[in-house]
């Protein structure tokens, strides 16, 4: 699949990924036209055409290599080589951070494709996201020692709490239409400190 889209240059192949991403996150899926996306890759259309039978063929293309993107960042950074849960999300915010540099649309769009509705992708994504779902249990999966925290603390809780306060700052981020990915790393060191303060046994 797509065999002809991966016999490009890699520059091309990131052109047009980026310009996928950028439009998909600005619109639907319905009002995303792949003449702008074209556009936006610096292609024509019938060329797009030809990497990419119709629209949603590279919808689901880029919200799969999104995945895969993430994945790799990830291991890269070896977020699975320790089971101290404050050091796997410094690492993950590295990977995120550098992958926000070489696609800088790309969080904007997961989170786009994450809710849309249309019925043309939607019951593809949301089967994508679900066989995702066991691998996103990282309380369970981390082992984490409840001896380093505070006594008593509901581990599980704790760690949902993190994740939904880290998703809320990047909606906030890309609603805002201000992403810096330099300041976000900034405030994530920062929130990430605060966590430790918070949830940490205390020595002595």
């Amino acid at each position: 699949m797509n065999e002809k889209f991966f016999s490009l240059p890699d520059e091309k192949q990131h052109a047009i990924l980026n310009a996928g991403y950028r439009v998909f996150s600005q619109n639907s899926y319905k009002k995303s036209p792949m003449s702008e996306i074209a556009g936006a890759a610096g292609i024509s259309k019938s060329l797009l055409f030809h990497y990419f039978y119709n629209k949603k063929e590279l919808y689901l293309f880029l919200w799969e290599t999104c995945a895969e993107i993430t994945r790799d960042y990830l291991k890269k950074y070896r977020c699975d080589e320790t089971s101290d849960l404050f050091e796997i999300m410094h690492r993950g915010l590295q990977a995120k951070v550098h992958i926000m540099k070489q696609y800088p649309d790309l969080a904007a769009f997961a989170m786009k494709a994450y809710y849309e509705k249309d019925p043309a992708v939607c019951q593809e994504i949301q089967d994508s996201i679900a066989k995702q779902a066991a691998y996103k249990e990282n309380a369970h999966r981390l082992k984490m020692n409840a001896e380093q925290f505070v006594p008593g603390l509901d581990l599980q809780m704790m760690y949902q709490d993190m994740y939904w306060a880290s998703e809320g700052y990047l909606w906030e981020k890309l609603q805002s239409g201000t992403v810096d990915a330099d300041e976000m790393e900034q405030d994530f060191v920062k929130i990430i400190d605060f966590w430790k303060k918070i949830y940490l046994r205390k020595e002595g």
